[in-house]
């Protein structure tokens, strides 16, 4: 008899507060054959506070056992049990262990569903009055100081809104590296202690903030910065634009529509791009 596969379920856990726990996790975790936690003993106590007791086993996956309990969690999901992951706080996969359970169940055809619940990356982010339209998640930076400047350059002109997560410890470090990267201007928030009793969200200048956190910080930190701003025309010397019409021109374009190309790309009229041409012309540096 051929035995159906079970379903891996990825369970969000309270970023801070308990009260943030989804009502299904308590479901899950007194129903699951198999638990995975990342700490058993944060479980312990997460279950504790929800008045649950598991009715399955109980297994640690963190980041040292990942690679080599994956294939045991697959064998129990392909003889048909419903394997529950949770993390510490927040989403599995999520800067978490999960990405390689979930990658081995999808390969073999086991449905993955999940409990959605808190996230620091979406709380620290809606908080941060910074936008929120367009967002990317960069994880941990690295911790070597040239990695992580080199990192940070990488998406120095990256549009949208930024979300990092950081250690406390390095948090002056790593906002002083993106003020170089950056600017020191550009606008940050620091979320710290999210849904905890001392929550604070530390909005400025990544100058400013940097200074900020040379004093100390403790806590869970998310950093938040903003994208790189718009780029505005480019602003462009009446012998640059000769220049441009000239390449243009030697290209084969006809003189019209070289300044007509030339206007368009440096964001100024025609008629500025055409009396530069002329009055070169009439200085003899264009024929």
């Amino acid at each position: 008899m051929t035995v159906a596969p079970g379903t891996l379920v990825l369970a969000g856990t309270p970023i801070g507060d308990i009260a943030d726990a989804p009502p299904r996790l308590a479901e899950e975790l007194a129903g699951a054959d198999v638990v995975a936690a990342e700490d058993t003993r944060r479980l312990r106590r997460l279950t504790q506070a929800l008045g649950v007791t598991p009715k399955g086993r109980v297994v640690s996956y963190f980041e040292g056992n990942e690679s080599a309990r994956t294939p045991e969690l697959v064998e129990d999901l392909l003889g048909g049990a419903r394997v529950l992951l949770v993390t510490d706080a927040g989403m599995p996969s999520v800067s978490d262990p999960g990405y390689r359970l979930v990658a081995a169940a999808v390969e073999k055809d086991i449905r993955v569903t999940a409990v959605p619940g808190p996230s620091a990356v979406l709380t620290a982010l809606a908080l941060s009055g910074l936008p929120v339209d367009r967002f990317c998640f960069e994880g941990f930076l690295p911790r070597k100081a040239g990695e992580r400047l080199s990192r940070l350059r990488d998406v120095a002109e990256e549009r949208r809104t930024l979300v990092y997560f950081e250690a406390p410890h390095r948090l002056d470090d790593t906002l002083a590296a993106m003020a170089e990267a950056f600017g020191a201007e550009r606008r940050a928030a620091v979320c710290r202690e999210l849904t905890k009793t001392y929550e604070e969200v530390r909005r400025g200048p990544l100058g400013e903030l940097a200074a900020w956190a040379a004093e100390g910080v403790r806590g869970e930190i998310t950093v938040v910065v903003a994208g790189a701003p718009e780029r505005g025309p480019e602003e462009l010397d009446a012998e640059e634009l000769v220049r441009r019409v000239r390449v243009r021109e030697e290209a084969g374009e006809r003189r019209k529509e070289a300044i007509a190309a030339v206007a368009a790309e440096a964001g100024v009229p025609k008629r500025e791009v055409f009396d530069a041409v002329v009055a070169a012309k009439n200085a003899g540096r264009v024929g």
